[in-house]
């Protein structure tokens, strides 16, 4: 995802941008966004809701600061959810709560 030049996420935070998206997913192999690495910490729970500066403030690994920073000034929610499992990209489509929501402090 990251074209071997260490902006994991830019590219299609500014695809998503460009298309005026209504939110940009970010698909992976764990359920959401960890405090710690769930593959290597067991018990963790995940994160179901942060705001764009709790992101950049804890450096959780979403994506890289440039790409939650271009979604913050566009205010474009990121989800973050498993795409290994069966009918969770279904599920974020329709608007379910799946994984972990990213936005602005201000969309409760």
């Amino acid at each position: 995802e990251d074209g071997g030049h260490g902006h994991v996420g830019l590219l299609p935070a500014l695809r998503a941008m460009e298309i005026q998206a209504d939110v940009l997913l970010k698909a992976t192999r764990v359920d959401g966004v960890y405090p710690a690495d769930p593959e290597t910490t067991p018990g963790i729970e995940k994160i179901d809701r942060l705001t764009y500066l709790e992101v950049l403030q804890r450096q959780l690994k979403v994506m890289d600061a440039t790409a939650i920073s271009l979604a913050m000034d566009n205010a474009m929610p990121i989800v973050v959810f498993n795409l290994t499992k069966p009918g969770y990209l279904k599920q974020v489509i329709m608007g379910e709560p799946v994984g972990t929501i990213v936005e602005g402090e201000d969309n409760d």
